[in-house]
């Protein structure tokens, strides 16, 4: 088998601008990726594409199977790296025996899953059974190709999804998930306007800003004692507030609802009386978040700055329920699961805070294996934005994928592992939406597992894949197919 084919196509892969949202381009690919093979295709109305190969000799009397990856990628960059997610090809490079990108995600997530399915049904050496391969749209912010996917489009009963990012195990569940989405409309402040607004506006602006954080994947590495960036700003703020007149100009951090926040800033005014007791006071947090995050956070950066004063405010009292609300927040690691131990089995993500025209916009992610839990979290999360925010709202979330440990499709898959590697796979659950539990909705009948290479950092330019593992992957999914 040519795990060097696997490569190769990734190679392609990267040059296709991808972004959630925006797989136009990626679905034309893959389309035209099947019509230079002569493999069956079709892309429906959400630009999900399926391709279908026939069985190779002496295999078409077998059960066919599925093969399954998402085409999109999260679009997250260094603060300095210029980039465009919409335009430009994700620059890779090869550091030791991992492949990274140049300040940006690497989209292996799951650009690597299309890759090995591709180098499969293209392998002229590889015996299988009939293979349809699904790639979906739109699986990193809200499922959309998933749930759009049309009853009657597969036709098998057996599915491997390749969207995961450990070596040498198996998944056979994921969590569920559910969106929030808060809203606080004000009427900004603006000095120059008004001698009485210019009264009681300080007259010293000070930029706060984090960064340096490792953040990563929301579902994944949430019980990993990572900082979230907002919570640093929101918790400094929450700290001062009574003691100094500030009035908040700005408040901005993370950006992708699946994503912990790396990054963020905000810019205060305060009266000039107030200088050097706000940066005693920023020295001594700023060494407490080191005593607390510094293990982890190795390049964790929280810096205060003077600048220019701002042309406008949020009114005190708002922008004073704004910190109070997103403090009281939820974000991180809920429950453990009992039934799994060292599973996550809820959490939830304080995941971007926003200024727009008029109004901060607050996105959360809930997550949990236990349908009520999920929705429990989901009004503790609404009550405490509700104490700013006039708008909350929630998304229409998706189900988890219970797991079955007497599956069919395991023992192959565990089967294979062993005779390849000569030691038993993990069996697991992930915290984490797969696009399996919706799946599961509209193929009841299905039966399903998850594989993947070791993927490190996903969601954050820190993204990077492990070569040795992606090769032994394909070989195994490999023996999977020849053992189906």
């Amino acid at each position: 088998m040519n795990t060097q084919r696997v490569f190769d196509i990734f190679a392609e892969i990267c040059k296709v601008p991808r972004p959630s949202k925006h797989e136009e381009q990626i679905s034309k690919w893959l389309c035209d990726f099947a019509a230079a093979h002569g493999i069956e295709y079709v892309a429906d109305e959400a630009m999900n594409v399926i391709m279908r190969v026939p069985a190779t000799p002496g295999y078409e009397s077998h059960e066919g199977v599925i093969l399954q990856a998402h085409m999109d990628m999260v679009a997250e960059k260094d603060g300095h790296v210029q980039h465009d997610f919409l335009n430009d090809p994700i620059e890779t490079w090869i550091d030791g025996e991992w492949l990274k990108a140049k300040g940006t995600t690497l989209g292996a997530d799951d650009g690597i899953g299309i890759s090995m399915a591709l180098a499969a049904i293209t392998d002229p050496e590889l015996q299988h059974p009939a293979i349809e391969c699904l790639f979906t749209v739109d699986e990193e912010t809200g499922l959309t190709g998933a749930m759009k996917l049309q009853d009657g489009r597969l036709r098998s009963k057996r599915l491997i999804n390749l969207d995961s990012e450990d070596d040498g195990q198996i998944f056979i569940g994921c969590a569920g998930g559910i969106d929030t989405l808060a809203k606080m409309h004000y009427d900004p402040i603006n000095p120059s306007l008004s001698e009485a607004a210019h009264s009681i506006i300080p007259s010293l602006a000070i930029r706060l800003s984090v960064s340096g954080l490792l953040g990563g994947h929301s579902g994944d590495d949430i019980n990993k004692g990572r900082a979230n960036a907002n919570q640093l700003i929101v918790w400094f703020l929450a700290r001062i507030w009574p003691q100094t007149e500030i009035q908040l100009a700005s408040i901005n951090g993370g950006n992708l609802r699946n994503a912990i926040a790396r990054e963020a800033q905000a810019v205060i005014a305060i009266p000039m009386d107030y200088k050097e007791q706000i940066r005693i006071e920023w020295n001594h947090f700023v060494a407490q978040m080191e005593g607390v995050f510094g293990e982890v956070e190795k390049d964790m950066r929280l810096e205060l700055e003077t600048c220019d004063l701002p042309e406008s405010f949020i009114p005190a009292d708002k922008a004073y329920r704004l910190i109070m609300a997103l403090c009281e927040c939820p974000h991180g690691m809920i429950a453990m699961s009992k039934e799994m131990p060292g599973l996550v089995e809820t959490s939830t993500n304080l995941a971007s805070i926003k200024m727009r025209d008029g109004y901060i916009e607050v996105n959360t992610s809930q997550r949990s294996s236990k349908e009520p839990a999920k929705h429990h979290l989901k009004w503790a999360v609404e009550q405490a934005l509700s104490m700013a925010c006039d708008e909350v709202t929630h998304g229409d979330g998706y189900p988890g994928w219970a797991p079955n440990p007497h599956s069919p499709l395991l023992e192959v898959t565990k089967k294979a592992y062993v005779g390849l590697f000569k030691s038993e796979p993990q069996v697991l659950a992930i915290h984490a939406g797969l696009e399996c539990g919706l799946f599961l909705e509209k193929y009841p009948y299905l039966d399903m597992v998850s594989i993947g290479p070791q993927m490190v950092g996903v969601h954050s330019p820190q993204e990077k894949l492990s070569i040795p593992s992606t090769e032994r992957c394909f070989r195994w999914l490999c023996q999977i197919l020849q053992s189906l």
